[in-house]
């Protein structure tokens, strides 16, 4: 049965032909990945499917009765609202129900007669339908998992990050039959991407998604729509199945455009010696070189990223780093941090959001002062530093005037010179997309010009912030071939487990608390030894032998009696910061860099509040009330 049918769906943006006459259909349970290029309107698809933009043609037909939840990539709320204010107003319905049910459970105890009877039995299957029972269970939950700390604050002041957040935490409270989600590991950390795929994994609803996360579709997917030059091809398995199909695909499309251009290169030398007078039997053979040519010339070639710089020498000395610590008040960052790094090191960086990753960089690369410690520079050093806020630059700017501020004229790693204009060629930024002002740009776009801005100064140390968010599969994978080429030192921050596997083999992971674990191996041999400790936790075999006695707990420890004390301190004080932070954002702040920096501030803030005040509690139990 289909939850869902699209037919003949046509869309046009300005000039441009997004798709056109697309036909497929969503069986229910089954779970599909779209995958296509940035700019062919994969995002738009997903859009006009969840009925939050009109197709130009075409109809989407859903089962009846059918739930649907839409994320979007960007979420936009209403402003001037609390976040309860939000729940509220977007789950109306919901608390609807459960006000009806509380009213007939208070009228059939006080009337008890039929009628009373017979509305608390209307509100029971209502309750049923619309599986509103444990409706305030799962709404702390999905707002415990996705940090979502305090529901009293307005949904102006969250980050981009906070808001994708309590975006996905809505449309799963839903508990919807058909999911729609554009990029939902987005502004995402690992904990909560492997929580969201063991959930969709399990799940028996219906699901269609864009994502540049190859393990969550690998995991999650059994289905993936490609949309590729306004057609759809469809593939049943996993992303290396899509791969090898896709490769064979252009393979036989590539051989029959090389044998029909010899065709044609002879017909053409054919026409040429013929004369004017023409047989019949000589028109038809004109007629069938018209598609001959149109077959030679009709395979448009996708554009392609080119990723080329010329990597500067690196001398003896690169980064040192002595006893590193910074902390934000009762914060610990890091903590007596030291180490060297030797030529061609790659290191991935992870943690929890607000463990202090960026505030790391920010220190590594001087745009953060220290505490105590020590960062030495190599002479020969040159830092690329890709920041997760994204393009530092005026979205008034044209594209080619962004490039041309840095340097008009590129040297690459051939060692051949470029005008900035061929230079962005490379970086799939055509002609007519070069004088299009920085703020019309997607969000693909826009990273792909920021990429290009790091590399454009030939760095030999690069420093990735998240760069995934926001790129296709094909930029992702051009990226991912030239870091595996790259010779100089990397630094990689990324939620996306694939990306770092690939790419490094050893990590630095934050714990919190200014612990940074200095860790060799990948992620997935990190991943899978954390889980194996966990299991053996849990597991009897593994556990302490019992003693005959067991010493119940009945009050604190001198040390515990101290923590307590201080906690109460902390949590007051980080409250403190964290309202001046929030003030300071709705303050009319203009500068970019500086809100950003608040918005991750509040996030470490929120984090921390929520670790010791678990633990306050904990300690509280054992506190003597006299």
């Amino acid at each position: 049965m289909n939850h869902l049918s699209a037919q003949n769906l046509s869309k046009t943006f300005g000039e441009k032909e997004l798709f056109s006459d697309l036909n497929f259909g969503l069986h229910k349970g089954e779970k599909t990945a779209l995958i296509a290029n940035n700019g062919t309107g994969k995002s738009t698809l997903l859009k006009i499917l969840a009925g939050k933009e009109t197709a130009d043609a075409g109809k989407v037909t859903l089962r009846e009765g059918i739930k649907v939840a839409f994320l979007d990539q960007d979420p936009q709320f209403q402003k001037g609202l609390t976040i309860d204010e939000l729940i509220a107003s977007s789950h109306s319905a919901i608390s609807k129900v459960i006000q009806e049910y509380e009213m007939a459970i208070e009228e059939q105890s006080v009337y008890h007669n039929t009628e009373t009877q017979k509305k608390l039995e209307q509100a029971t299957a209502e309750m049923d339908h619309k599986n509103a029972w444990d409706y305030d269970r799962r709404l702390k939950q999905l707002l415990s998992l996705f940090r979502i700390s305090d529901t009293t604050i307005m949904t102006d002041v969250l980050s981009g990050g906070e808001k994708k957040r309590l975006a996905l935490a809505l449309v799963l409270l839903d508990e919807p039959e058909l999911l729609i989600l554009d990029e939902p590991t987005n502004h995402l950390d690992i904990d909560m991407i492997e929580w969201l795929e063991a959930y969709l994994s399990r799940s028996n609803l219906t699901l269609i998604m864009v994502t540049h996360d190859r393990y969550f579709l690998d995991r999650v997917c059994n289905h993936i729509l490609e949309m590729s030059q306004g057609q759809l091809y469809y593939h049943n398995g996993n992303y290396e199945y899509f791969l090898q199909k896709k490769f064979e695909r252009e393979e036989v499309t590539r051989v029959e455009t090389d044998k029909a251009r010899q065709l044609m290169k002879k017909e053409l030398e054919w026409l040429r010696r013929q004369p004017k007078a023409r047989t019949t039997k000589s028109k038809s053979r004109i007629q069938a070189f018209d598609g001959i040519k149109e077959k030679a010339t009709g395979q448009r070639n996708e554009q392609d990223l080119k990723l080329q710089v010329n990597v500067r020498r690196i001398g003896g000395k690169i980064l040192e780093i002595e006893k590193l610590s910074k902390s934000y008040g009762e914060i610990k960052i890091v903590e007596d941090f030291s180490y060297m790094f030797k030529r061609g090191e790659r290191i991935g960086i992870i943690g929890k959001n607000g463990s202090g990753k960026t505030s790391f960089l920010n220190l590594i690369t001087g745009n953060e002062t220290a505490d105590s410690g020590n960062v030495v520079i190599g002479q020969t050093i040159v830092f690329g530093y890709y920041r997760q806020a994204g393009i530092p630059v005026s979205g008034e700017k044209t594209v080619i005037e962004v490039v041309k501020d840095i340097a008009e004229v590129v040297r690459m790693g051939d060692g051949n010179s470029i005008s900035a204009s061929k230079f962005l060629e490379h970086f799939m930024f055509p002609p007519e997309v070069q004088y299009k002002q920085v703020s019309l740009l997607s969000g693909g776009e826009k990273r792909r010009l920021y990429l290009l801005m790091v590399l454009i100064k030939n760095p030999n140390f690069l420093i990735l912030d998240e760069p995934t968010n926001d790129l296709d599969l094909l930029v992702l994978n051009r990226l991912e071939e030239f870091l595996m080429n790259f010779g100089g030192c990397l630094i990689l921050v990324s939620h996306d487990r694939y990306f770092l596997d690939k790419l490094t083999d050893h990590l630095f992971i934050f714990e919190g608390d200014g612990r940074v674990r200095d860790y060799y191996g990948s992620y997935t041999k990190y991943s899978l030894e954390n889980e194996k400790e966990k299991q053996g936790k849990k597991d009897p075999a593994y556990a302490k032998p019992k003693t005959t006695k067991t010493k119940v707990k009945t009050k604190l420890s001198f040390n515990e009696k101290r923590e307590y004390d201080a906690l109460e301190k902390e949590i007051e004080q980080l409250e403190k910061e964290k309202a001046e932070a929030e003030s300071a954002m709705n303050s009319g702040i203009e500068d970019y860099e500086e809100l950003n920096n608040l918005s991750i501030r509040i996030g470490e803030l929120i984090d921390l509040i929520d670790e010791k005040t678990l633990r306050w509690i904990v300690l509280d139990e054992f506190v003597d009330p006299s």
